[in-house]
């Protein structure tokens, strides 16, 4: 079994620092540890206090192997975790990447075996790694991302209806092509999307996208691709240039780390992108028009805070437009109000059920 864990570097921190604001607190103390396994690694033992009871409580963080720097759902989880540490008294966090499927069960055991209150495990790959190891260790606290686990009194679950966040994304994407709002747009009216990997996280985003595309370019062409990985950046990069020589002119990329590849090599094609899960925008300023995005970060920061007063119950938590667990990052600069409006208009109608996202790909 191969584990790395990770010293949160000052770089990582200022990334945070853009996708979202967080408070202050005490400053790291870093040291090198042997784990249960034997296995060394440098971990992360950040502390802001102790609680009013004069304990702390310690969050583990398991990535998938997309990790940290996959700009997406694994550093939103970070982000969470952090501003929880920074905001809320008594909150000790360690993180560890996962560098295969294989790692996933050892990587949630150890932190259950170290005693920590809540282990966070990023990812619809690790369903059944959390179900494994939280039935073995009943009096740890676990938050999945992006599954839906339930019968398990320890086990918390976050899921996204991010079909409606991809169909907002679609809906600009239509407009843009439609109406060609943007310098350097062809006449095909192609858009590309690819995708990480086949599974229901990845394909809701890429459903509603199709959908609010449709919608607004009724003619217009999406092409589709899986890369089968959430961390190769050379092959999201190839990817796209594969559907930009099809004449695609806006790639959506739905795949991580992968994912940015796909952007860099809209951005180096000139052409243009939509991010995901965070406004990505800060990847290419110039290519990203928006994001649709998802709130992770709530989701770990207000697990956390329950687990911290007590309160910290099994089962689903469903995020969505109405509540504003998923959502669409600020479009591009330049772009006519009339694309913001329609924007807007379109995710009250999916508020209020006028409009129904359908959670099925079109292949």
């Amino acid at each position: 079994m191969k584990q790395r864990f990770l010293t949160v570097a000052a770089s990582m921190l200022a990334l945070t620092a853009l996708v979202t604001g967080c408070g202050t607190g005490a400053a790291s103390n870093q040291s090198t540890t042997t784990g249960s396994n034997g296995t060394n690694g440098t971990t992360t033992s950040n502390s802001s206090g102790t609680t009013t009871a004069g304990k702390t409580i310690k969050i583990g963080l398991v990535t998938d192997t997309g990790g940290l720097n996959d700009n997406g759902f694994n550093h939103l989880a970070y982000v969470g975790m952090t501003n929880a540490q920074h905001q809320l008294n008594g909150v000790s966090t360690s993180v560890v990447q996962s560098q295969s499927e294989s790692d996933y069960v050892p990587n949630l055991s150890h932190f259950a075996q170290n005693g920590y209150n809540l282990v966070i495990a990023v990812g619809y790959l690790m369903e059944d790694a959390v179900k494994q190891v939280a039935k073995e260790y009943p009096k740890t606290d676990f938050l999945i991302i992006d599954d839906n686990i339930t019968g398990i009194p320890n086990v918390a679950s976050a899921i996204f209806q991010s079909e409606q966040a991809g169909y907002l994304a679609g809906v600009v994407a239509g407009l843009v092509q439609k109406n060609h709002e943007l310098k350097g747009l062809n006449t095909k009216n192609v858009v590309g999307v690819i995708g990480g990997q086949d599974i229901p996280p990845v394909d809701t985003y890429i459903a509603g996208f199709q959908q609010g595309f449709k919608k607004e370019d009724p003619n217009g062409k999406v092409l589709l691709q899986y890369t089968n990985s959430f961390s190769d950046e050379a092959l999201g990069s190839q990817y796209a240039q594969n559907e930009i020589s099809q004449g695609a002119d806006i790639i959506f990329p739905v795949a991580g780390g992968c994912g940015i590849g796909a952007i860099n090599a809209a951005n180096s094609a000139k052409v243009y992108a939509i991010g995901v899960d965070t406004n990505q925008a800060y990847l290419a300023p110039k290519s990203v028009i928006t994001s649709a995005t998802k709130g992770v970060d709530t989701a770990v920061f207000d697990t956390i805070k329950a687990v911290q007063s007590g309160t910290f119950k099994g089962g689903v938590s469903t995020f969505n437009l109405a509540n504003n667990g998923v959502g669409i990052a600020p479009l591009m600069k330049g772009l006519p109000q009339s694309v913001q409006t329609t924007v807007n208009q379109v995710k009250q109608q999916i508020i209020s059920g006028q409009i129904k996202v359908s959670t099925t790909v079109q292949k």
